[in-house]
């Protein structure tokens, strides 16, 4: 087996887009990921891409967009040595890996034995969407909510990824919106009670995050909500899998979430090598 290091995007598409559209949800994070550096690229942070054949033919890949960690959901299980090898020398600086949990288990060990699980969850595709009764009626956010997004954003990272890489929150917030990722606010009387995003469909697919209820409006039902509200959104504009990842340990929302049609699919974890 062979592991190819790609210069560009342009070089890694030519060989792999077809390959990740082909199955969205195992390679959700990939799509969504690629999708950002082509349309808001960072020159300062490249991504890196590899592509492994077995006597010509392409059958795995692995991707990491800086500062994020690598993502394996699409590398097999014995090219995961050589992927090691590959990418100590092309980007050694990463920290981390996420993906399926036999996946990235096995290339967090092979990098580093004292690595540590940041991360546990599940990956659920909608089936029949049930929109929860709940007091209060959803908008869609714009530019002038930016403020207000960023602030939850920030509060949402720190409570749900504290180990997530720190970047600017108002800038995560407004190029979302400009990629035109949908942004829901569920409202009661006016005043913003909860928010749910999803990215724009792509192969079909459209994954929502995140999903945040500020404590003091908690257990009203507003996060599920505005998460059936972001789902419709992504139904509407043509998305046939609709995603979302919850956090193992938060059992509340994998509840809340399986309530409005969510359905189970495969669990991923995220580890680190960090100090």
């Amino acid at each position: 087996m062979d592991a190819v290091v790609h210069p560009d995007l342009a070089s890694f598409d030519a060989l792999a887009h077809d390959r990740l559209a082909a199955d969205p949800v195992r390679n959700t994070v990939a799509l969504t990921a690629l999708d950002r550096a082509r349309r808001l690229p960072d020159p300062d942070l490249p991504p890196t891409l590899l592509t492994f054949h077995d006597r010509g033919e392409l059958v795995g890949t692995l991707i990491r967009t800086p500062p994020w960690p690598a993502q394996v959901a699409d590398l097999p299980l014995e090219a995961v040595d050589l992927a090691v090898t590959a990418l100590r020398k092309a980007d050694p600086d990463i920290t981390g890996v996420t993906g399926p949990h036999e996946r990235s288990e096995a290339f967090a060990t092979a990098w580093d034995e004292r690595h540590r699980v940041t991360m546990s969850s599940r990956l659920y595709r909608l089936g029949a969407l049930e929109p929860p009764p709940v007091t209060g009626s959803s908008r869609m956010a714009t530019n002038d909510d930016v403020e207000l997004l960023a602030a939850w954003r920030t509060a949402f990272s720190r409570e749900a990824v504290p180990d997530a890489p720190v970047l600017s929150a108002t800038e995560l917030v407004r190029s979302s919106l400009r990629l035109g990722n949908g942004h829901a606010l569920w409202e009661v009387d006016g005043i913003p009670v909860a928010w749910a995003a999803a990215s724009v469909p792509m192969a079909g697919m459209t994954r929502v995050a995140p999903v945040y209820t500020p404590p003091e409006h908690r257990r009203h039902g507003y996060g599920a909500a505005v998460t059936a509200v972001i789902s419709r959104w992504a139904l509407d504009r043509g998305a046939t899998d609709v995603l979302l990842f919850a956090d193992l340990a938060n059992p509340t929302s994998n509840s809340i979430y399986r309530r409005i049609g969510f359905l189970a699919v495969e669990d991923w974890t995220e580890h680190s090598w960090k100090p």
